[in-house]
């Protein structure tokens, strides 16, 4: 735990206590400071009081005595509309902040040339955080991940001075941290989302340009306007910027020539690394990925050697293109995370010869975005409430079964998948949907799709992700 000693003698209110806000609690109480937290759910207070919190109802307290308000992300700061908590701390004058700035203001006090490795962006946050913290540790440094991914950012280790953090980011976490300044801040992409929250997709920009702007260096993915325009405006503004394509030849920057990543630099090119043969990085979006940890790593000295050894070691994450096994020349693989057509198509794109498991609670939209792959696929099997709208995408552009279920569409796309002459064909889990028509969540769900595959006669289990 890191004690957000900073705010030691002071009276903070706590918004949201889900498990991390909760650790938020803790790390503040263990700081020194005087702590009143609340939830809309009686649960939630119920669970934080046993466990040592000090709970009270925040529409009855003086805020005019507070320093601090600490919001949990989940909650909104500004759309559709504010929050009332919100409400009630600006009335009072009193800031709104959360627990990313916690740890921003306790490393600025005990270690501040502690390297910070802030990342955001609408895709590849998760697999870019992990990769970066998997090459700090396999080069031997002390790397520390947390934040949108894993751990809650206050449970890491205090800040030191050799010790790295590696932190994701979401939109409202970077919304309620004002301070941040990371030694190297990456932001990768920016597509519409979270419109809801943020309102417009400009001022969804803005809060994610907020990262890369109070960075040492500003590590920016230039192939989407938005991001291009950032970069083009940090670098206006004297920030040092690190400019990375995973399709576009730079002069001055980090790009892919296939799986190969590249340095130009005054317009001479050097290479310093390659993902051929590395099956967890397989695939365009995670060309970008690597590229982003990879310029990252550089940024806080780590040598091409040490980079291209952790790229290589790399196991992936579970649930997002996680290589399962293998029966014969036939890959099965789990992408249960992807629960749009939108965090379908890398998957989709990353192989020849499909046997496509897809369904589950539909989005809105279907897989129609996906018409462009259905060529890719080489049978369907369709799953849960989406299978008949499913089927009626499909049409006649690619052979399907309606499965009904996961355990079923595994056993028929084996055997299908064992037939083919194809060199490599996969067996693909990649819904394109929601998980509550048949499982809790995506991870239940790729965790169902792991044990049917593992019931079939001859798979070689296998680590790693794609």
């Amino acid at each position: 735990m890191i004690p957000a000693t900073t705010f030691s003698g002071k009276r903070v209110a706590l918004f949201g206590l889900g498990g991390s806000g909760i650790a938020t609690a803790h790390a503040l109480i263990a700081g020194g400071a005087d702590v009143l937290a609340f939830d809309d759910n009686p649960e939630c207070v119920a669970r934080a009081a046993a466990q040592g919190v000090p709970t009270g109802n925040l529409r009855q307290a003086d805020w005019a005595g507070l320093s601090s308000f600490v919001l949990s992300p989940g909650v909104p700061l500004t759309h559709p509309k504010p929050h009332w908590t919100v409400e009630l701390a600006r009335a009072a004058g009193v800031e709104v902040i959360g627990d990313i700035e916690l740890f921003v203001r306790e490393r600025a006090a005990w270690a501040a040339d502690a390297p910070l490795i802030a990342i955001t962006g609408t895709n590849g946050k998760s697999t870019t955080t992990a990769l970066t913290a998997h090459i700090l540790a396999s080069a031997g440094r002390d790397a520390q991940m947390g934040g949108n991914i894993g751990r809650a950012v206050m449970t890491l280790e205090p800040p030191a001075p050799r010790r790295v953090y590696v932190v994701e980011c979401s939109s409202y976490q970077i919304d309620l941290a004002p301070s941040i300044d990371p030694t190297a801040g990456v932001l990768l992409n920016l597509t519409p989302d979270h419109l809801d929250r943020h309102g417009t997709m400009q001022h969804y920009a803005e809060i994610k340009e907020r990262l890369v702007a109070g960075s040492g260096t500003a590590i920016v993915g230039i192939d989407d306007s938005w991001c291009a325009q950032i970069a083009d405006r940090l670098e206006r503004t004297g920030k040092p910027v690190l400019r990375i394509s995973k399709r576009l030849a730079l002069t001055d920057g980090l790009f892919a020539e296939g799986g190969v990543l590249k340095l130009a630099k005054a317009g001479r090119t050097k290479t310093l690394a390659s993902l051929d043969g590395i099956g967890s990085l397989r695939g365009q979006h995670n060309a970008q990925n690597a590229l982003a940890a990879v310029a990252a790593c550089l940024t806080v000295g780590l040598s091409a050697a040490e980079i291209q050894a952790g790229l290589s070691s790399f196991p992936g994450l579970v649930h997002r293109m996680e290589q399962v096994g293998r029966a014969g020349k036939v890959l099965f693989v789990n992408d249960s995370k992807a629960t749009n057509a939108e965090a379908a198509a890398p998957a989709l794109s990353s192989f020849e010869r499909i046997y496509w498991i897809a369904g589950g609670l539909p989005k809105e939209g279907g897989i129609e975005p996906l018409r462009s792959l259905f060529s890719r696929v080489a049978r369907a099997y369709l799953i849960g409430e989406a299978a008949p709208a499913f089927a009626a995408t499909l049409g006649e552009d690619a052979p399907y079964e309606i499965s009904g279920t996961l355990e079923a569409a595994v056993r028929h796309a084996a055997a299908d998948a064992a037939r083919d002459a194809a060199a490599e064909p996969v067996v693909l889990l990649s819904p394109a949907c929601a998980s509550f028509d048949q499982f809790k969540n995506f991870e239940v769900r790729g965790e169902a799709f792991r044990a049917a595959v593992y019931a079939l006669e001859g798979i070689r289990p296998i680590g790693g992700t794609i």
